[in-house]
């Protein structure tokens, strides 16, 4: 399990293991990960971690144009920066370039009725400080 807590909210979250066992593996090794989640500008109800040219030496797995609420998944670069995207309501996975196929990762497994308010924080607050990390 994984502990994901962004600004006074906190979720768990399972890893996708049996369809994105490279992408896990590779995270699992930055952990713990912080950073800052704001408003996604061209995917809809979701959070954005732009990260730049951060490579984690992975390729596509698992991959999702249409992530559903709740799912986690990292776009290892490409047309785009690579980045993370947090879904807490209707998503379609997108960029200036048009739309993005991230591999999705993580699925929140608790907390799921916290998103919404997450989100509107996010929309009209702006940056929220984001740490994934292992379970204790």
């Amino acid at each position: 399990m994984i502990s994901i807590v962004v600004g006074a909210f906190r979720f768990r979250a399972r890893w996708e293991e049996e369809n994105a066992p490279l992408t896990c593996s590779a995270f699992r090794r930055v952990l713990p990960f912080e950073n800052s989640l704001i408003q996604a500008r061209w995917s809809g109800e979701a959070g954005w971690i732009p990260m730049g040219d951060y490579d984690l030496g992975i390729g596509r797995e698992n991959v999702t144009t249409h992530p559903s609420k709740g799912e986690v998944l990292f776009y290892p670069a490409g047309i785009s920066e690579t980045e993370i995207l947090f879904v807490y309501g209707h998503a379609m996975f997108a960029s200036t370039a048009g739309p993005l196929a991230g591999n999705h990762f993580l699925t929140i497994t608790e907390g799921v009725d916290q998103l919404a308010a997450l989100g509107e924080k996010v929309l009209w607050e702006g940056a929220q400080p984001i740490r994934i990390e292992a379970a204790g």
